[in-house]
Order: C-alpha cells, then structure tokens, then sequence
C-alpha cells in the first residue's frame, strides 16, 4: 500500500453573487498550505474584515478547505 500524499489546505472565498472562487498567489498559482492553521492566518491576513464578520454572525463568506487527493489511477479530469 502506498504512502499517502501529506494532507494540503486552501481558501476560498466568496465573491457575494454566491460563487465562491480560490485564493490565488501573485502568479495566479492557488495558495496552498501544509496545515490547516497556517491556511486560516493566511486567510486572517488577507481577508481581515470578512474574518471578522463571520465571527459576528455577518454570514459566511470564507472557507479553508481540504484539498483531497486522487485516490484512483485513472486519468485526469479533461484528459482524453
């Protein structure tokens, strides 16, 4: 049985017309993280008004998600 891939984290946030788009570095690269609480401080730093809301019942408009790995061998979306 193989090792499985380190779990890895990202944010999103929603774009208040109900689509929720990823958070994407200088490069247009998605940020990802190693840990689940250095994705929030990002998300904190970045989005500090949203942050706080949410906390204040200003609805929810960020996420941090677990990025889930392929578990088959198939072939990639889109490939074909």
């Amino acid at each position: 049985m193989a090792a499985q891939p380190p779990t890895k984290f990202k944010i999103e946030v929603e774009a208040g017309n109900g689509i929720w788009r990823d958070v994407r570095d200088a490069q247009g690269a998605v940020l990802t993280f190693d840990s689940e609480d250095e994705a929030r401080a990002k998300l904190a730093e970045l989005y500090p008004i949203e942050v706080q809301m949410e906390r204040y019942g200003g609805g929810k408009r960020t996420s941090v998600i677990r990025i889930l790995s392929d578990e088959d061998d198939g072939p990639a979306r889109g490939a074909g």
